[in-house]
């Protein structure tokens, strides 16, 4: 089953995550699948940018809990994104949750229709958001997300990029992504790989020094007694034993 499906207009080649009967959520498969497209796309020379965005009503529920991605390969997805000589741009229409967040945070440029919601819910299953943090916290307000890491709360597209979790939102986000895209074709490979490099270097120092800690706390995490009556609860869509 093909997991990511592919398009190209004038250089910008289009991947969107196609699993919607899990909502998008990162599966091992679906992980593997992004990454080798990716692959693809770097060693193209008529791809000149990556937009990244989804079927559906959801552009990523967060980890598949029935078959997540075992942590180091979710560091290693993001960690590409980051990397990629390339810019990579989120197209966000519908919702976002914990892993997914991961993903937008690793784009260079991100923008959501004003559908779009955004939520760390990983608190609420008894986890932490961990790997995904290395892409967001250099990206983010530190008060804002303090807050929404915490309580899990969710947010509006224009809440999400106030806090730098988006560039932009608007009603129409192909409307508001034309001018970017159009930008990005008019620029050079190597400026845009040079500027990215420049751009990311903050996100790379992140992962470099936090990688191998954050993959032990997010396993040792996920193997808790307290996640695995969350994950329990949100499959039997019921409230964890420890809600007040």
């Amino acid at each position: 089953m093909t997991l990511i499906g592919r398009a190209r207009a004038r250089g910008i080649e289009t991947l969107s995550l196609d699993a919607t009967g899990t909502r998008n959520a990162l599966s091992a498969a679906l992980v593997a699948g992004l990454a080798d497209a990716l692959t693809d796309c770097a060693k193209d020379p008529g791809v000149r940018a990556i937009v990244l965005t989804h079927t559906g009503n959801t552009f990523c529920a967060g980890a598949d809990l029935r078959d997540p991605p075992h942590p180091d390969a979710l560091v290693q997805l993001l960690r590409q994104i980051v990397e990629l000589h390339k810019p990579v741009v989120a197209r966000v229409t519908g919702h976002v949750r914990a892993g997914g967040l991961g993903l937008l945070a690793a784009c260079d440029i991100a923008a959501a229709s004003t559908e779009a919601t955004f939520a760390f819910t990983e608190v609420r299953i008894g986890v932490a958001p961990a790997v995904i943090s290395m892409p967001v916290l250099p990206r983010t307000d530190p008060r804002a997300v303090a807050r929404y890491y915490l309580t899990g709360e969710r947010l509006d597209a224009v809440e999400a990029a106030r806090i730098g979790l988006l560039t932009l939102a608007g009603d129409d986000v192909d409307e508001a992504l034309s001018p970017i895209l159009d930008g990005l074709r008019r620029s050079s490979p190597q400026g845009l790989a040079e500027t990215k490099a420049l751009l990311t270097a903050r996100v790379l120092e992140t992962l470099d020094r936090d990688a191998a800690d954050l993959t032990a706390l997010s396993a040792r995490l996920f193997d808790s007694a307290q996640a695995r009556e969350g994950m329990t609860a949100f499959l039997e869509r019921r409230d964890p034993t420890w809600v007040l």
